[in-house]
């Protein structure tokens, strides 16, 4: 199973030079990686920032959280068919929405060969300072960057006062209380840094992060041993806490052949039939999914 991270950040937060940190330390350790790298543009700027040895795939001219899920899917399929890799480093861009961008990582297609150790969010810290000069829209996506990471990178201290590296370090903190904070300066963080956490559900006792915090938004891979009505299925999906941001898998249904691909969204439905017998799996994204009882049988995670 490949370890996977997924690097969060606005636009100019210093994600490619993480990437390229992680990268170098990675090789110094012996591990290979590999890198998904999703730009806005046309031509692929950031990642000539990548050594040649490392496997990249990139996603042009589109955002990972949206069109590009299907992208995601080929490029993922490509790297684990057609290279070898120890581990996978997603570096998004400055407009992906960390949920949707986790999301997309997480198709049923890999869910057994992919381990989401978390989301790293790179924080510009003279950004944060002048948070209010932002648009609202600009505003709450650079806001859900941070809430919703498992590690958060507060970039750029050496631009700022002693003051308000604390003022920073403080308001993230009660921004988002459960991830780490580590002040930086041209994105350097420790390989160590990032090894303990875990974002991905499977049964066990909770994991927790390296320096104890609990994570919150995490995933949960749920295999369903025996059928379950249709319509049972549908009302423990009503009955879901808003905690849960998506859901997505193929669904054995009482009466069918084949399990049904199933995708749950901000509280909509959609069922589509299958032709081919799939592996009866789902994949929760949300917080503290380990605590949610999946409905029809005893959960195999």
């Amino acid at each position: 199973m490949k370890d996977v991270y997924l690097l969060s950040g606005f636009l100019g937060s210093g994600k490619t030079s993480l990437l390229s940190h992680l990268i170098e330390q990675m090789k110094e350790k012996g591990l290979k990686p590999a890198v998904i790298m999703n730009e806005l543009g046309k031509l692929p700027f950031d990642s000539r920032s990548v050594d040649e040895d490392v496997p990249i795939k990139e996603m042009l001219e589109g955002c990972i959280c949206c069109t590009g899920s299907e992208k995601m899917e080929a490029q993922l399929q490509m790297l684990l068919e057609g290279e070898v890799f120890d581990v996978l480093l997603i570096e998004t861009t400055g407009a992906a929405h960390p949920v949707e961008a986790m999301d997309a990582v997480l198709s049923p297609y890999f869910a057994n060969r992919l381990n989401m150790k978390g989301i790293i969010t790179v924080a510009d810290s003279k950004r944060w300072l002048e948070r209010d000069k932002m648009t609202p829209q600009t505003r709450m996506l650079f806001m859900e960057q941070i809430k919703h990471a498992h590690l958060i990178l507060a970039n750029k201290i050496d631009l700022l006062s002693e003051d308000e590296v604390a003022t920073v370090t403080m308001q993230i903190q009660g921004f988002n209380c459960h991830a780490p904070i580590i002040q930086t300066s041209n994105a350097k963080l420790p390989l160590n840094m990032i090894t303990g956490l875990e974002a991905t559900y499977r049964g066990q006792e909770v994991k927790q992060a390296a320096i104890g915090k609990q994570l919150t938004l995490s995933s949960r891979l749920h295999t369903f041993s025996e059928p379950v009505e249709k319509e049972v299925f549908e009302q423990w999906v009503k009955e879901l806490p808003d905690t849960v941001y998506r859901m997505k898998g193929y669904v054995p249904l009482v009466g069918y052949k084949n399990p049904f691909l199933f995708q749950y969204a901000y509280g909509m439905v959609q069922w589509l039939p299958e032709y081919i017998k799939m592996e009866p799996q789902i994949v929760i994204i949300g917080d503290q999914v380990e605590a949610i009882t999946v409905i029809g049988n005893t959960p195999n995670d």
